[in-house]
C-alpha cells in the first residue's frame, strides 16, 4: 500500500469504522480517489448527484452511529452537497464531508470554483478545516471523527487542496476512544428519583439520542419500572414501541389540541435524549419558555443543549441511556396493581402495571387520546386513491425488521400518525423536513442492513428532486420497495396556500412524467395503483420481491386539502 497523504486520511477513517463512502468524482480530489483503490475494505458507492450522495451519507451515519462520509468536488459539487450538511446538523447525525479544494497557491484569490467553506458552513457545521500541509490530513481525519461523534453529533467539513493529496507522509492508525458515559452523582440521582416518585402525572419525552448504546432497551425498562407514559420527540417513532400501553404519542407537526392540553397537565417532565427543539415543544409552548410550569428534568449529552431554551430544575449533561438505567435500577417495588393490554392490528402486548391509582389513570387517559388519534380512517375520495390505505397495507404486511424511509410531504402524515412501529422496525425520516431525502436514504439503508426489506415512500415532488439513486438499487439488487404518491402537486404548500389564499393556486401544480415507465427504464418491475382494490396485491408483491420494485399510486389531493 502506498503512503501518501490521502492514504493517511483514509487509513484513519478506516481505523475508526468507516467501511463505506458515497461520492461524485471530481478532479479536485483525484489523489483521494486514487488512494481508495488501496482500501478494499471501504465500499465506494458512486452517485449521480451530490445531494443524493450527501443524503446517503446522512442516513448511513444515523444507522451506524459512526460518521457517514461523502466526497465531493469543489464549488458546484460542494454547493450541491450543502443540503446534507444542514440535514446532519438538524438531525444530529455524524457526517464528514470531504471536498477537494483549489491548489494552495490560489487560495483566497477568488479562483475558479473557489469557496471559503469556513464562511459557507461556519454556522452549520461543527467544524470546518482546510489543511495546507500533507502531514495535516491524518490529524484532520482523526479530529473530524471525534468532533462529529461527540456531544451533539453533527457534520464536519474538510476542504483539502488538490496539491497536498499525493505527497508521502506518516501513516498513523489512531482510533478515537469514546468518552466514558456520564451519569448524575448519587445525591442528584436520589433527588431526581424522589421528584419522580412524588409526581402524579409524569411524562417522559424521549428523543433521538436514545437510538444507540442500548438506549431503546434502557428507555423501555425505565418507563415500565416507573410506569411513566412516553411521548416521542419529532419523528423518533422507533425509539419506543408504538404498540406499548405506555406510548402516548409523537410530539410532531399535527398533534390534536386536546392531546397537547392533556400533556400540559403533567406535573413532572423528564426530557430524555431530546434537544427540546421548536417542533416537539409545539413552538416552544410546551413546556413553556423560559421556566416551565412543570418540574423539568432535561438530560442530553451536550452542555450547549441543556438549558439552551428551557430552564430545567434538573439539568443533566450525561448519557440518556445511562440515566435511564440508573433510574430504572432504583424504581420503587411498590408501584401497585393491575394489567393493561395494548391491541393493534399487528400486535397484542400485555404488561403488568404497578402504579399508584392516580398515575395509572393518567397513563390510561393519555393512551386513550393517542389511540383515538391513531385510528385508521375510512375514506373513499373521488379524485384518486387515499394514500392512507396504502400505508395501512404496508403496515399490515411489512416484516418485523422493515425500515421505512420517508421523504418530506403530506403523503408521510399517515405514516407518522398510524404506522405501529416496533423496533427493530426503523423509521428513517429527515428531521429537518428536507425533500429529496427518501430515495437516497433508502438505498443507504438497504446497503447497511443486508437483506432486510426497506420501504421508501416519497411524493411526486420529492421523487424528482433525487430519484436517480434507484439505479444503485438495481445495480446491487437491493430489496427496496419504492412507493411514489402522485397527486400532481406540491401538496404541503398547496395546503398552506388554500388556507391563507383560498382558490388562488400558484406554483404548486406539477406536470409529471410516466413514473412507471421511468422506473421500468431503470430496470425495476413497476406497476400503478389507480383504485383501492389494487392496493393489497401490489403491496404484497412489492414486499415479496427479492430485488427492488416500484409502485406509483394515483393519489387523492382532496384527502390532504
Amino acid at each position: 500500500m502506498s503512503d501518501t497523504a490521502s492514504h493517511a486520511l483514509l487509513r484513519i477513517l478506516h481505523a475508526n469504522g468507516v467501511d463505506r463512502v458515497f461520492l461524485v468524482p471530481g478532479e479536485s480530489y483525484l489523489g483521494i480517489l486514487d488512494a481508495l483503490v488501496d482500501f478494499p475494505g471501504i465500499d465506494v458507492v458512486t452517485c449521480r448527484h451530490e445531494s443524493g450522495a450527501g443524503y446517503m451519507a446522512v442516513a448511513d451515519g444515523r444507522l451506524t452511529g459512526r460518521p457517514g462520509v461523502v466526497l465531493v468536488s469543489r464549488g458546484p459539487g460542494m454547493s450541491n452537497a450543502a443540503i446534507a450538511v444542514h440535514t446532519a446538523q438538524q438531525d444530529a447525525v455524524p457526517l464528514i464531508v470531504i471536498v477537494g479544494q483549489i491548489p494552495r497557491k490560489d487560495l483566497r484569490r477568488e479562483a475558479f470554483q473557489e469557496i471559503d467553506y469556513q464562511k459557507m458552513f461556519g454556522d452549520v457545521a461543527k467544524w470546518v478545516f482546510e489543511p495546507t500541509e500533507p502531514d495535516q490530513l491524518a490529524e484532520a481525519a482523526f479530529k473530524a471523527v471525534r468532533i462529529a461523534t461527540t456531544g451533539t453529533p453533527g457534520p464536519v467539513v474538510l476542504a483539502i487542496p488538490e496539491d497536498i493529496q499525493q505527497q508521502p507522509t506518516a501513516q498513523p492508525t489512531w482510533r478515537v476512544a469514546p468518552h466514558a458515559p456520564l451519569r448524575p452523582d448519587d445525591d442528584t440521582l436520589a433527588r431526581l428519583a424522589q421528584a419522580l416518585r412524588r409526581a402524579e402525572r409524569p411524562l417522559l419525552i424521549a428523543g433521538g439520542a436514545l437510538e444507540h448504546d442500548g438506549g431503546r432497551e434502557a428507555l423501555r425498562e425505565l418507563a415500565q419500572r416507573w410506569q411513566v407514559p412516553v411521548a416521542l420527540s419529532f419523528r423518533r417513532h422507533d425509539v419506543f414501541p408504538v404498540t406499548h400501553p405506555l406510548y402516548v404519542g409523537e410530539l410532531g407537526l399535527a398533534n390534536p389540541a386536546a392531546q397537547i392540553a392533556a400533556f400540559d397537565e403533567a406535573d413532572f417532565i423528564l426530557a430524555l435524549g431530546t434537544r427540546l427543539g421548536d417542533v416537539p415543544t409545539q413552538g416552544y409552548a410546551f413546556p413553556a419558555l423560559p421556566r416551565p410550569r412543570q418540574t423539568l428534568a432535561h438530560c442530553y449529552p451536550d452542555p450547549h443543549i441543556v438549558g439552551l431554551n428551557h430552564a430545567a430544575d434538573y439539568g443533566l449533561v450525561c448519557s440518556p441511556a445511562e440515566l435511564a438505567r440508573a433510574l430504572a435500577a432504583i424504581a420503587p417495588e411498590t408501584m401497585a396493581e393491575t394489567t393493561t393490554e395494548a391491541i393493534t392490528e399487528t400486535s397484542t402486548e400485555t404488561i403488568t402495571e404497578t402504579a399508584p391509582a392516580a398515575r395509572l389513570a393518567w397513563a390510561r387517559r393519555l393512551r386513550a387520546i393517542q389511540e383515538a388519534h391513531a385510528a385508521w380512517p375510512q375514506r373513499t375520495p373521488a379524485d384518486g386513491v387515499d394514500f392512507t390505505a396504502v400505508v395501512r397495507s404496508v403496515a399490515r404486511h411489512a416484516p418485523a425488521d422493515v425500515a421505512v424511509c420517508l421523504d418530506a410531504g403530506t403523503f408521510a402524515a399517515p405514516v407518522y400518525r398510524h404506522f405501529p412501529f416496533v423496533y427493530p422496525q426503523r423509521l428513517m425520516a429527515p428531521i429537518d423536513g428536507a425533500m429529496g431525502y427518501g430515495v437516497p436514504a433508502a438505498v443507504a439503508t438497504a446497503l447497511r442492513r443486508g437483506g432486510a426489506k426497506t420501504v421508501c415512500m416519497v411524493g411526486d415532488g420529492g421523487f424528482l428532486m433525487t430519484g436517480n439513486e434507484m439505479i444503485t438499487a438495481v445495480d446491487r439488487r437491493l430489496p427496496i420497495l419504492f412507493i411514489v404518491s402522485n397527486n400532481h402537486a406540491y401538496a404541503s404548500i398547496r395546503i398552506h396556500q388554500e388556507r391563507h389564499y383560498p382558490g388562488r393556486v400558484s406554483g404548486t401544480t406539477l406536470t409529471n412524467p410516466d413514473f412507471v415507465a421511468l422506473a421500468a427504464a431503470f430496470g425495476l418491475p413497476a406497476r400503478r395503483i389507480t383504485r383501492e382494490a389494487e392496493i393489497e396485491d401490489a403491496v404484497v408483491a412489492g414486499l415479496a420481491a427479492e430485488g427492488p420494485a416500484f409502485i406509483e399510486v394515483s393519489t387523492s389531493l382532496q384527502c390532504v386539502l
